[in-house]
């Protein structure tokens, strides 16, 4: 079984939307992960379902596949990173962030997505565990419902450093919230080689049944750098194998986001990697 193959436009951030989506298209990828933030389709300027028509027009004429991604940086804040989070210690701060999924969803209802990806943030200071999962969990179920009412599957990342960080607090997370049927997950195969205990090709395996979006990059143990393929010290025939014999029918994501300087160029060699490791038979 062959992966669909699309790449982040979060690393792609120096070309127009639609000249982005035209490259991608043009290199023969399968879909594109959308992040939504200011130079591409930014969720908070005006006439916002009319400009996400227009997208939603050119991805079907190009054949492209989508996922919306949420991990803009600066989106909500210019000064802080990823903030405010789900776990702000203002109410207002995470109903922002609530909100700015709630529309994330509808997005991706418009465009024909296939989940909506986002993630927790990390504890802030002087926030205790508890708390943080508490705020996590009155934050997240609003987004929640709106995934339900709209059929758009949500797809939480364990990130490095932030309070769901790791397959195990996912699942912590899952039970927390009694298992909706909106919730699955994104597996970013780089973070598995950065912080999991087993090896990335496990843990494909053990998150099969709530896989909904894969993110892919290469990374080395215990540092979080997503680096170019072969940059990295990940095996990635086996990773692939595992993927294929899952029956993902989502995209799996070329995820190089610091690396949008030469984004034309890595998104061909990306490419080129996956086909020749086995991503394509």
């Amino acid at each position: 079984m062959s992966l669909r193959l699309g790449y982040g436009t979060n690393g792609l951030t120096d070309l127009r939307l639609d000249d982005a989506l035209g490259l991608l298209a043009g290199l023969g990828y399968d879909g594109v992960g959308l992040t939504l933030d200011h130079m591409h389709l930014d969720p908070l300027a005006p006439e916002l379902a009319a400009r996400t028509q227009r997208v939603a027009r050119r991805l079907a004429e190009l054949g492209l596949g989508v996922t919306v991604e949420t991990g803009a940086r600066y989106v909500l804040d210019p000064r802080r990173k990823h903030g405010p989070s789900l776990l702000d210690p203002d109410p207002d701060g995470r109903a922002a962030r609530t909100a700015l999924l709630v529309t994330a969803v509808q997005v991706a209802a418009d465009l024909g997505a296939h989940a909506v990806h986002c993630f927790s943030g990390i504890v802030p200071a002087g926030t205790d565990t508890d708390t943080a999962w508490k705020r996590l969990e009155e934050a997240l179920t609003p987004v929640l419902d709106a995934a339900d009412a709209a059929d758009i599957p949500l797809a939480f990342e364990p990130e490095p450093g932030q309070l769901v960080s790791r397959l195990d607090d996912f699942h912590r997370l899952r039970h927390l919230l009694g298992d909706p049927d909106p919730l699955g997950l994104t597996l970013d195969i780089g973070h598995c080689q950065c912080l999991e205990t087993a090896p990335p090709a496990d843990c494909v395996r053990d998150a099969a049944p709530w896989l909904r979006h894969v993110q892919i990059e290469d990374m080395r143990r215990g540092v979080h750098e997503h680096l170019p393929f072969g940059d990295g010290e990940i095996d990635f025939p086996p990773v692939l194998d595992a993927l294929a014999a899952t029956g993902y029918q989502g995209l799996t994501v070329v995820e190089l986001p610091r690396h949008s300087h030469a984004g034309p160029e890595l998104a061909r060699t990306s490419l080129d990697f996956l086909r020749t490791a086995g991503a394509t038979p």
